[in-house]
């Protein structure tokens, strides 16, 4: 993974997860929920695409 792809995804997933914070300091649950799932997918997302892009640039057998 690029390193600037890498340093977006670093950035994004700390600020949804200041955000959860945030929303469980102003006492919205719903809000906590729906920032926790957002967090988790993008996240997720990340790992994927680093996966996805080792797969791409290592040699196949």
């Amino acid at each position: 993974m690029s390193k600037p792809l890498a340093l977006l995804f670093a950035v994004v997933g700390t600020l949804l997860l200041a955000c959860i914070s945030l929303f469980i300091a102003l006492r919205e649950p719903w809000m906590v929920l729906l920032f926790s799932l957002i967090s988790l997918g993008f996240i997720g997302y990340g790992f994927v695409t680093k996966a996805k892009m080792r797969r791409k640039n290592t040699p196949s057998e």
